[in-house]
């Protein structure tokens, strides 16, 4: 299939059944654009405004996934596994 349909079935698992990591980039992107049309109406310059937009981002993108995942940055596949010390007897 190719590209487009990879894109195609992210975009439709991402309509039907969303993960907490796909969930929490949304509110990150509505949370910026509504910091942008925020800041836009205290007639910020461009710059100020879109970092600080990205900011804002950031901060509920952080909010969000622990919200959704109890942690701030949810848990690798690969740290699961119990670490052998190699020095310890």
């Amino acid at each position: 299939m190719g590209l487009a349909g990879d894109l195609k079935d992210d975009l439709v698992g991402l309509v039907r059944n969303p993960t907490d990591e796909q969930k929490a980039i949304l509110v990150a992107i509505v949370a910026i654009a509504v910091a942008d049309r925020y800041f836009l109406w205290i007639d910020f310059p461009f710059v100020v405004r879109t970092t600080a937009a990205v900011g804002v981002g950031f901060i509920a993108l952080f909010v969000a996934s622990y919200l959704l995942t109890g942690r701030l940055v949810p848990p690798d596949e690969d740290d699961e596994e119990e670490y052998d010390d190699e020095l310890s007897p």
